[in-house]
């Protein structure tokens, strides 16, 4: 792969006085990457360019046949000062994984986590420090060839832009409340589910804005054969402690295979807890409610981490949960997680990987 050519911007944007008021997704950095593919050349003309609009022609498959796939993870910067990224190697894995089931070709994943490394370098001032905050870095794909027609592109567009980012649920660690989805389906095993493709996320969309509108902020989707077993929540994995054990939805096909997901099993098979990856159905929880034996449940991702759950709405059955404050695993599993990401904490499993 050819060198990263640099290209300055000339006016620095202001930097955020105040990183207790940051907002997911708001305010962007100064800079951005980007790389072209065609057919003919591969991946090629890899770049750090000043942030701006990208031009692109209205015919441009992406617009039309949602070509489109991306990955979000995190740069943190540590109190002794210096910036290090989670597992990103994973994130370029399931970058392919996406674009595999979406006909994009793979890229060099060594190369993109070595870049994004690089963008993050000369981004550096907007690394925020404060407790809860970081640096969100989201690499998407784009189909570029102008015509219309059902086909796989020829042409297409890596971008990685960084926004600074505080917690990603302003009230912090507070348990949210989660409206079950039976009506609606987002994804069937042989589908897209798997993977962070544009459409699972538009698809999920009119049961968000009906579970907001009853004062839930977020969707707990359901299988779409049988609207019987839990899959995921809308932007994280789930998890649920049934008794003595640890028990989240297995992958199969039409569940993302979340980073934070796959560190969380990590850790708690680590420390001994009795784990299960299987099916869950909505019936087993609102019995284990009823009995007493459903104790926790909290959700995973690179956004939010750990996000405690106080509340699941299943028609009208509601499940109080942890009597309404953050449950001791879920309490635990953030510690352990954010202490590593900012290396406050051991790193046993070399999941840091160090920018700066």
């Amino acid at each position: 792969m050819e060198a990263i050519r640099i290209e300055r911007v000339s006016q620095l944007k202001p930097k955020p006085e105040d990183e207790g008021a940051l907002q997911f997704g708001k305010r962007f950095t100064d800079h951005m990457f980007l790389m072209d593919y065609k057919g003919d050349k591969g991946w090629h003309n890899p770049r750090i360019v000043p942030y701006a609009p990208i031009e692109m022609d209205p015919a441009a498959t992406c617009l039309h046949y949602g070509q489109l796939i991306f990955e979000g993870l995190k740069a943190y910067r540590t109190k002794e000062g210096k910036i290090v990224m989670f597992r990103p190697e994973k994130n370029m894995e399931r970058l392919n994984l996406s674009g595999d089931r979406l006909c994009i070709p793979p890229i060099d994943e060594e190369f993109m986590v070595g870049a994004i490394a690089d963008l993050v370098r000369v981004e550096e001032g907007w690394v925020p420090g404060s407790e809860g905050t970081s640096l969100y870095i989201r690499p998407f794909v784009i189909s570029t060839d102008a015509f219309l027609g059902v086909h796989p592109s020829d042409s297409y567009l890596l971008i990685v832009i960084l926004s600074p980012v505080g917690p990603y649920y302003k009230g912090g660690l507070s348990p949210v409340r989660i409206y079950v989805e039976d009506n609606y389906v987002r994804a069937v095993r042989g589908g897209t589910g798997f993977t962070k493709c544009a459409g699972n996320y538009a698809a999920s969309l009119r049961s968000q804005v009906e579970a907001e509108a009853q004062g839930y902020s977020q969707v707990l989707w359901l299988d779409g054969v049988e609207h019987k077993y839990v899959e995921e929540v809308g932007a994280m994995n789930v998890f649920f402690v049934l008794g003595d054990e640890v028990v989240t939805p297995a992958l199969n096909g039409s569940i993302l295979g979340g980073i934070t997901r796959d560190s969380v099993l990590t850790l708690l098979r680590d420390w001994g807890y009795k784990v299960s990856e299987r099916k869950v159905s909505m019936e087993e929880l609102a019995e284990g409610y009823k009995n007493g034996s459903f104790k926790e449940a909290f959700g995973t991702g690179t956004a939010a981490v750990i996000s405690p759950i106080g509340e699941l709405k299943w028609g009208d059955v509601e499940m109080k949960l942890s009597d309404g404050k953050i449950g001791d695993l879920s309490q635990k599993l953030y510690d352990e997680l954010s202490g590593i990401q900012r290396c406050e904490r051991e790193d046993r499993f070399g999941w840091v990987y160090s920018v700066i």
